[in-house]
C-alpha cells in the first residue's frame, strides 16, 4: 500500500483518466479527494472506490476560479488535515485550428488546462511546504511535445510540461517532487461523440502506435502512482510519456513511404 496514510487531490476525476488515478490511489490506501465542478460530477468516482474498500471525499469547484479553488482547497485541509498528493488533471480541449477559434475558445482551453494547473498548485503549495513534503504530478499530453492540432489545448500543455519543470527547481529544496505525464490517445468517455460517427477511429489510430493498440486510462494512472509515490522519491522535473512508443518516431509512416515489406535498404 504506497499511499497509506496519505491524502491526494484529484483534479477532474469525474471520468476518464482522473478517475483511473483516483481509483488507482484510493487502492493503495490514499485518501482521496475527487475534485469535479461540482459534486455530483464525481459521484461515479465515489462509488466505484468505495465498491473496493477504498476512502474518497468529494470537492466541488470551478478550478480556474481563484476564489472556489481557495475554498476547496481549505474545506479539503480542514477534513484531512493535509495533502499528501495532488495531481492536476482537470483538461478541456474544443478549439481547433487558429482562424476558426475564438477568443474566448482559446481562453477556456488555456484556463482549464494550465490556468487552473497554477491555482490549485498556488493552494496546496504552502502546505507542503510547511511539512517539507509532497507529490505533484501533472497531466499534460503528447499534444504540448508536438503540432498534433487543438492549437489552444496544445499550447496549455507545453506551458505545463514548462510549469512542472519550474516547479521542481523551485521547490525541490523544500522536499516537494514534480513531474508531468504526457499521455497519447486513451480510450476515454471524451471520444465518445467521435466513436458515434466514426466507430472504428481507433482501430484507424492502432497503426500509428508501435505497441499496436490505444491506451487505457489505467495505464496513464499506473505511471501517476508510480511517480507519486516513494518508489520515484529521486525523480523530479521528469516528464514520462504514456503513449505506446508514438512520440519515439513515425515508423508506421517509413513504412509507408518506403512500402509495406521493404527492408528499409538503400
Amino acid at each position: 500500500m504506497r499511499f497509506e496514510g496519505q491524502v491526494a487531490l484529484v483534479t477532474g476525476a469525474g471520468s476518464g483518466i482522473g478517475q483511473a488515478i483516483a481509483w488507482k490511489l484510493a487502492s493503495e490506501g490514499a485518501l482521496v479527494i475527487a475534485a469535479g465542478r461540482t459534486v455530483a460530477s464525481v459521484q461515479d468516482t465515489l462509488a466505484r472506490i468505495a465498491e473496493t474498500g477504498g476512502q474518497a471525499i468529494a470537492a466541488g469547484a470551478d478550478v480556474t476560479i481563484g476564489e472556489q479553488v481557495r475554498a476547496m482547497v481549505d474545506t479539503a485541509l480542514a477534513e484531512t488535515g493535509r495533502i499528501d498528493v495532488l495531481v492536476n488533471n482537470a483538461g478541456k480541449a474544443k478549439a481547433d485550428g487558429i482562424v476558426e477559434t475564438s477568443e474566448d475558445g482559446w481562453d477556456a482551453d488555456i484556463s482549464v488546462v494550465l490556468r487552473s494547473a497554477f491555482l490549485v498548485t498556488k493552494a496546496v503549495l504552502p502546505g507542503m511546504i510547511e511539512r517539507k513534503s509532497g507529490s505533484i504530478v501533472n497531466i499534460a499530453s503528447v499534444n504540448g511535445l508536438a503540432g498534433l492540432g487543438e492549437e489552444a489545448y496544445s499550447a496549455a500543455k507545453a506551458g505545463m510540461i514548462n510549469l512542472t519543470q519550474n516547479m521542481a527547481i523551485r521547490y525541490g529544496q523544500h522536499g516537494i517532487r514534480t513531474n508531468v505525464v504526457c499521455p497519447a490517445t486513451i480510450r476515454t468517455p471524451i471520444w465518445n461523440w467521435i466513436l458515434e460517427k466514426d466507430p472504428d477511429v481507433f482501430s484507424r489510430l492502432e497503426k500509428w502506435y508501435p505497441l499496436g493498440r490505444v491506451g487505457e486510462p489505467e495505464d496513464v494512472a499506473n505511471a501517476v502512482a508510480f511517480l507519486a509515490s516513494n518508489e520515484a522519491s529521486w525523480i523530479t522535473g521528469e516528464v514520462l510519456n504514456v503513449d505506446g512508443g508514438l512520440m519515439s518516431g513515425l515508423y508506421g509512416m517509413s513504412r509507408e513511404l518506403l512500402g509495406e515489406g521493404n527492408s528499409g535498404t538503400p
